[in-house]
């Protein structure tokens, strides 16, 4: 019986979900024994040629040999994946399969890659068939998919801890994603160890994610806020909640100690290195319920309609704006656009990211602040401009934010083209 008190012509339901955590210095070892109770006998690993030097796919599958279970390494993963990528490396998985379990090894692209083959070789469907509206057709997947163990090797993502894929559709000139919880890892393998050899830019750009994560999903709607749906109609995102803002205070607690000091020595500060990964994680237990908004919507264009940039630290093999580097370009502006929204949201992520910071008389300015402090002490371009836009370029970057509704309706404050175009122009410089 409901109470007569509760109006139920609003949302009252949130959701929360995340995947069995284990953590800790030499985790990855331990993932045979973890995959023996799921009953498999063949898995793939998944990564991209850079992680496979370093010699961790074939830790993971010495563990999983010693346990009785065979596995094959696929190393063609692309750094920040594309429609035409996943495609192909769903092909190979289908060609050499079938497989009973999937490891994923290395940053979100891996990660997202092998949700991908997960559910394209579990069950009917093509690629752009679960892809997001109002570029895919959205399609839910019709049953269970197959166990996927994901061990992130950069800070950043929070891949193993959602249930959302990202990609760039190469014909469009735009990133979306593929969205539903079945899509979220069975078990998360946490080693921090893996991350000490990682390049400060990498570490920069990757965890300017985990801010953004963080940040974006402790400004998002309140769940309230948002029309009673059907069980069958509610998103992955259903806005910030009681649980997710907790992970997402302590994501920024732990930047706030921790991120400066891996990427200026990131080699040899354990510490800094297992509170990034955390970091990583929590934020991931957070936005990964509640959601995104505006940075993250125009970070999709700016990736996808990359010109020259190529930034040090990454492959050099061809342009790319790395998505955590994307992401923060706009956030500033983005947040001085949502301030009004919900002030005491702002001045609380300010506090808990620079806990230590002279507080601005504007209060409008002082998350704005605290971020472009943080990004130039990290050596985060200058903007949109420092990856190569102009102003001439905004009006071509609007229409692939205003496709990311998804990500738009989380926001508290909706945007319009005109809003967007606004926050894309006054990015072009952010000091």
């Amino acid at each position: 019986m409901t109470s007569p008190n509760v109006d139920l012509t609003e949302e009252t339901i949130f959701t929360w979900g995340a995947p069995p955590l284990k953590f800790g210095a030499g985790a990855i070892d331990e993932i045979g024994f973890e995959m023996t109770g799921y009953g498999v006998g063949r898995v793939l690993i998944v990564t991209d040629p850079g992680v496979r030097a370093l010699g961790i796919p074939e830790r993971i599958a010495e563990s999983l040999q010693s346990h009785g279970i065979g596995s094959e390494i696929f190393d063609g993963v692309h750094v920040e994946p594309t429609d035409d990528s996943m495609i192909k490396a769903t092909e190979y998985a289908r060609a050499q399969g079938p497989w009973d379990g999937f490891v994923a090894v290395g940053g979100g692209s891996a990660i997202d890659t092998a949700k991908a083959i997960n559910l394209l070789t579990s069950g009917p469907g093509e690629l752009m068939d679960f892809i997001n509206k109002p570029i895919g057709n959205a399609k839910v997947p019709e049953g269970p998919l197959k166990p996927l163990i994901a061990v992130p090797t950069t800070a950043g993502t929070g891949s193993e801890s959602t249930a959302m894929c990202v990609l760039d559709i190469l014909s469009m000139k735009v990133k979306t994603g593929i969205s539903h919880w079945r899509l979220r890892p069975t078990l998360a393998v946490i080693d921090p160890l893996v991350t000490m050899s990682l390049p400060p830019e990498v570490t920069a750009a990757s965890g300017m994610d985990i801010v953004c994560h963080a940040l974006e999903s402790y400004t998002a709607r309140w769940y309230t806020t948002f029309d009673r749906k059907k069980p069958e109609q509610r998103v992955t995102y259903c806005g910030s909640n009681p649980v997710s803002d907790l992970w997402c205070e302590k994501a920024m607690m732990l930047l706030a100690q921790s991120f400066r000091d891996a990427v200026h020595r990131g080699s040899e500060d354990v510490e800094a290195r297992s509170n990034m990964m955390m970091a990583a994680t929590f934020a991931g237990m957070g936005f990964g319920n509640s959601g995104v908004h505006i940075p993250h919507a125009n970070a999709y264009p700016i990736a996808g309609m990359v010109k020259d940039f190529r930034p040090a630290g990454f492959p050099q093999d061809e342009p790319m704006v790395p998505h955590g580097m994307s992401v923060s370009l706009t956030a500033p502006e983005a947040f001085r656009f949502s301030f009004e929204s919900a002030p005491d949201r702002h001045l609380k992520a300010a506090e808990l990211m620079a806990p230590r910071a002279d507080k601005l008389n504007d209060q409008r300015e002082q998350l704005p602040s605290v971020l472009v402090d943080l990004m130039r002490n990290i050596g985060i371009p200058n903007g949109i401009g420092g990856v190569g836009f102009t102003e001439s370029d905004v009006p071509d970057l609007v229409p692939g934010t205003m496709k990311q509704q998804r990500l738009l309706a989380t926001c508290p404050r909706t945007p319009t083209e005109d809003d967007i175009a606004g926050i894309l122009t006054r990015s072009i410089e952010n000091w």
